[in-house]
């Protein structure tokens, strides 16, 4: 009968918490790749081409903050799915 309600009890514990932060952290991944991306290639440009920083740095930034969107929008569904 112990066995019976040891998995009752089993069945109702909330996992939600742990499988949002195991997928936050694996949806910041991403981001953080891709924001080394946008720089290297930045670098890789000013390199090449000196004149052309400030255009390059322009939309360096318009991306990043493209792709920093990106993670907070995890960090928001992270805490929506950890309290549902």
């Amino acid at each position: 009968m112990s066995s019976v309600l040891l998995a009752q009890e089993a069945a109702t514990t909330n996992l939600n918490a742990g499988l949002a932060a195991i997928g936050y952290g694996l949806g910041a991944i991403g981001p953080g790749i891709g924001v080394g991306l946008i720089w290297a290639a930045v670098i890789n440009g000013t390199a090449r081409q000196p004149e052309a920083q400030s255009k390059l740095m322009s939309i360096a930034w318009t991306t990043f903050v493209l792709v920093e969107v990106l993670a907070l929008i995890g960090l928001v569904v992270y805490f929506i799915a950890s309290t549902a």
